[in-house]
């Protein structure tokens, strides 16, 4: 029985088309599952709202927007951290019928302001730490609604008379998710109620998720991975959503044991972090045990990788016990590389801990590991409904990754021709990665898009977001931003600056080194935290050019 099989039994009364909408898919849930927690947040004591409880929330806020002037095809804008108001607002705008932009909460006022002008945003809803500037300078806002409890025009406190409301259809855009890259004009990747809602249910074909489960929303929601494989898969199950306020190891492993989290999506450098804890807290026990436990692990993982078992919950309880992971059924992994070995450590010690793969414009998981048949050095199988191929492979069966399938994007917003470029004539999306199929579908990747930088957090970095911050330095005549392996073992990816100064300026390279380092670090102060470099290489011979006058990045 497929995971998505039940809709038959609301087909023809809750919707109609092949998927139903957000929406729908959520009152599909009410109807199944009303008086289970929906959303939770424990800070400082514990609040949470059922399924019923928070479509009565969405559902006012909806008739708010739509008293407003908020009607279907109009774009209302939503920043903020994790938080159940965020989702009230996410789901309220979609249940008004209109398209939701979700946009980073770090970014810089003038980054944010670019993507509410470019995405054409008429109302914005802000937490506390961008209200009072948006108040003060709505711009071309209407209106500011604040996701914080006392401050202003409250969401909690809206409502609206019934009235009808124009509710989108399937394939009628959703969702307009920005990518990292917010120099000149930025990318907004549309994805339709349909996208979404089919890459929930259709990813499930390789992963069990249950009514009971809990997930944690810790990494920020606006962001593609969390928004669809937390926030949209719990609610499309009845599974509880409880949200994580800070990346702090101490308050995320205290929320995992008092929630009894038992879906846990990361980035490798925090489950790098988690079980460098774990092993620390082994070798403490002194080298017997520490050997004596190692073994363990490799026969506990050998079990379970030939003979479909898990003994490691068992033989690792206390463990697990004093990590607090022993509330977790699944662990995910996504965003960025993992090492093989760490993989492989967390199945040992008894969690089912499996990898994914996708795209902001794929909504995004194209593969995922089946907890039953994992693989560790894949990034897992092709979920049902995807047509993926490697085009022009080499004698290695590597080339680029294409995909065709219903979660696969509408394109970018107001960008034909950006559009145009990423699809073949045949209508596959041009992933930007090089990887390689086996014979069961699991997807090997080799290598990543020319110039984009995965960090070890799991963030895109632009290289050349980067370097547009220099051009205004006349002691820098050539910069290139570039990605390098920092730690081999763990596969995390920093960032390094290649800079040529401009030789009439200085008169020694002693003096160059010294101000660029200079630069660097005033630069620095300016990024985000995980666009800052790491490394920096003042060069005596300058990098080969173009005849338009680009760095030649493959000569480099």
């Amino acid at each position: 029985m497929k995971a998505w099989d039940f809709l038959d039994e609301y087909r023809g009364t809750f919707f109609t088309g092949a998927w139903p909408t957000l929406p729908e898919m959520f009152r599909i849930t009410v109807n199944r599952y009303g008086e289970r927690a929906c959303f939770t947040i424990y800070e400082p004591d514990r609040i949470s709202l059922n399924y019923r409880e928070a479509l009565a929330r969405i559902e006012a806020v909806a008739r708010y927007l739509h008293s407003k002037g908020i009607s279907k095809g109009d774009t209302v804008a939503v920043t903020g951290k994790n938080s159940p108001e965020w989702t009230i607002a996410y789901l309220a705008v979609l249940f008004s019928g209109a398209v939701v932009v979700p946009i980073d909460y770090q970014l810089k006022t003038e980054e944010l302001d670019l993507l509410l002008t470019t995405s054409r945003a008429k109302m914005l809803f802000v937490d506390e730490e961008k209200y009072s500037r948006y108040i003060e300078k709505p711009g071309i806002l209407t209106e500011i609604i604040s996701l914080k409890a006392g401050l202003g025009n409250y969401i909690y406190t809206l409502d609206g008379p019934q009235t009808p409301i124009e509710e989108a259809h399937e394939t009628d855009l959703a969702v307009i998710l920005f990518t990292s890259g917010t120099t000149g004009i930025p990318k907004g990747v549309m994805l339709s109620h349909k996208n979404l809602v089919s890459d929930c249910y259709l990813a499930q074909g390789n992963l069990v998720v249950l009514h009971t489960d809990v997930f944690y929303a810790l990494l920020p929601i606006h962001h593609a991975y969390t928004m669809l494989a937390v926030l949209i898969v719990a609610i499309s199950t009845g599974a509880e959503v409880v949200f994580g306020k800070r990346m702090v190891t101490k308050t995320i492993l205290k929320d995992l044991k008092e929630a009894k989290i038992t879906m846990f999506l990361a980035v490798p450098i925090l489950f790098n972090k988690v079980l460098a804890g774990i092993i620390r807290g082994i070798k403490a026990k002194g080298p017997i045990v520490y050997s004596l436990i190692l073994a363990m692990m490799w026969i506990s993982g050998l079990i379970k990788h030939i003979f479909k078992k898990n003994p490691g919950k068992v033989l690792f309880a206390a463990i697990l016990n004093q990590a607090s992971l022993s509330t977790l059924r699944i662990c995910i992994c996504g965003g960025g590389p993992l090492a093989p070995s760490v993989f492989r450590k967390y199945n040992q010690l008894g969690l089912d801990f499996i990898q994914g793969y996708g795209l902001t414009e794929t909504s995004p998981i194209i593969n995922l590991n089946p907890v039953e048949h994992y693989k560790e050095m894949s990034v897992g199988k092709i979920i049902p409904g995807v047509d993926m191929k490697v085009l022009n492979p080499d004698e290695r069966g590597v080339g680029e990754i294409i995909v065709k399938g219903p979660m696969v994007m509408q394109g970018y917003f107001e960008q034909p021709e950006e559009t145009a470029a990423v699809f073949t004539q045949d209508g596959y999306l041009k992933t930007g990665d090089l990887g390689y199929l086996d014979n069961e579908g699991y997807l090997y990747l080799t290598g990543r898009a020319k110039n984009l930088i995965v960090t070890g957090g799991g963030k895109n970095v632009y290289p050349e977001e980067i370097e547009n911050e220099f051009q205004l330095y006349e002691e820098i005549e050539q910069i290139l931003v570039r990605g390098f392996v920092s730690d081999k073992k763990m596969k995390i990816e920093a960032i390094e600056a290649l800079v040529y100064p401009t030789p009439e300026i200085f008169k020694s390279n002693d003096e160059a080194k010294t101000r660029i380092n200079t630069i660097i670090t005033e630069v620095n102060q300016k990024l985000l935290p995980y666009q800052r470099i790491d490394r920096v290489t003042v060069l005596e011979q300058p990098m080969e050019m173009t005849t338009t006058k680009k760095i030649k990045r493959d000569a480099v």
